[in-house]
């Protein structure tokens, strides 16, 4: 009798399950450069539990599309015309909350990484970053955490260091 009922709240656990894992990620990628843009929408889009919604080339067409569509992540260039990276994640974090931000720079020093942490997003990754490095950043925030790949975490690990140690 109990076998059965476990048997029965493992069957009604797993519609649950399956469901979690059969609805895609939703991202949004914002680049001014249309072959990084293109190439990053190619990557993620391939991977069967990540949906590319769109894509921009400016930061201010980003927040306006991403107001719209409501990815749960979007991965986004520091450098963009109309409006970069770090104030378009600042203004989605007041019209987009539940979006998360993963900046993706060839920017690596603490100050960038500083301003768009402040700014609400959720990870930084560098544009030398490994595709799987990416993939892995997409799927780290959309559960809830913050992702830094290794080398901006070093960076960001030296400056307290060279903090703590003048003071």
């Amino acid at each position: 009798v109990r076998a059965g009922r476990g048997r029965a709240r493992d069957c009604r656990s797993a519609p649950r399950r399956l469901i979690r894992q059969a609805m895609p990620i939703t991202v949004f990628v914002a680049d001014d450069h249309a072959i990084v843009r293109e190439g990053l929408a190619s990557l993620l889009g391939a991977q069967a539990d990540i949906h590319v919604v769109g894509t921009a080339a400016d930061g201010r067409d980003a927040v306006r599309q991403i107001a719209k569509l409501s990815p749960e992540v979007v991965v986004m260039d520091i450098a963009m015309p109309n409006m970069n990276g770090i104030e378009a994640a600042r203004e989605l974090r007041e019209r987009v909350p539940q979006a998360r931000v993963i900046i993706l720079s060839m920017h690596s020093s603490s100050e960038h990484v500083f301003h768009a942490l402040e700014a609400g997003a959720s990870g930084y990754l560098l544009k030398e970053s490994a595709a799987r490095e990416i993939i892995a950043a997409v799927r780290a925030v959309r559960a809830g955490h913050r992702y830094l790949s290794k080398k901006v975490a070093q960076v960001l690990a030296d400056n307290i260091s060279r903090s703590s140690a003048s003071s």
